[in-house]
């Protein structure tokens, strides 16, 4: 199994979930940009957050210095990002790709995240976070993969719930309700474990 995170927006807990995803699957890993934060990444992140020995890093495509969209970040740069570029890492094991922003987050002047997950052709799993305004990206989300032939393998609320808005968007959407995962304050490698055995066996 290979999977595409995605999420509704930015610090929706991509990186979070991509880590119980992992530790649930004894997966790969492989996040294709990296924006800022060189000095521990999101790769650093989840290999710290994890306790399986299967897993394999897959090095970034590219690393941009600053914590910015990929587009602007490559600019600075001095690099054009170009999606002739990005391969799946070849493994026989599962694999969890964790993208850099929202899906239409600009990778160059021309191509966004949206054009990467056509290139990949593998299933997403959208992430969504309560917030005010969560409503409407979700299911923008939610409409412009639909629009575009992409397979949504399904959802994942993280954060604090609000019953209302998830029931609203799992009803309007019809997509497959994978999980949710309650607001954590202190995110180590006992909370990803546990949540872990949640998404194992027949959930993803």
């Amino acid at each position: 199994m290979k999977y595409i995170i995605a999420g509704i927006g930015t610090e929706i807990g991509k990186t979070f979930i991509s880590s119980i995803l992992t530790e649930a699957l004894e997966a790969d890993y492989w996040k294709p940009i990296q924006s800022g934060a060189l000095e521990f990444t999101d790769t650093d992140t989840v290999r710290s957050l994890i306790s399986t020995n299967k897993t394999v890093f897959h090095p970034e495509t590219y690393r941009l210095n600053e914590p910015m969209s990929p587009h602007a970040a490559a600019e600075i740069d001095g690099v054009e990002i170009k999606l002739s570029n990005f391969e799946l890492p070849q493994t026989n094991n599962h694999l969890i790709v964790e993208l850099a922003g929202g899906i239409m987050v600009p990778l160059n002047n021309r191509e966004t995240n949206l054009d990467l997950i056509k290139k990949f052709n593998i299933p997403v799993i959208l992430v969504s976070k309560n917030y005010l305004g969560s409503i409407n990206h979700t299911l923008l989300s939610v409409e412009i993969l639909k629009l575009n032939n992409i397979n949504i393998k399904g959802l994942i609320f993280n954060g604090e719930q609000n019953k209302s808005s998830e029931d609203f968007i799992l009803n309007y959407t019809k997509i497959n309700f994978l999980g949710r995962i309650d607001f954590e304050k202190n995110i180590n490698r006992d909370v990803v474990k546990k949540y872990a055995v949640n998404f194992r066996g027949n959930k993803i």
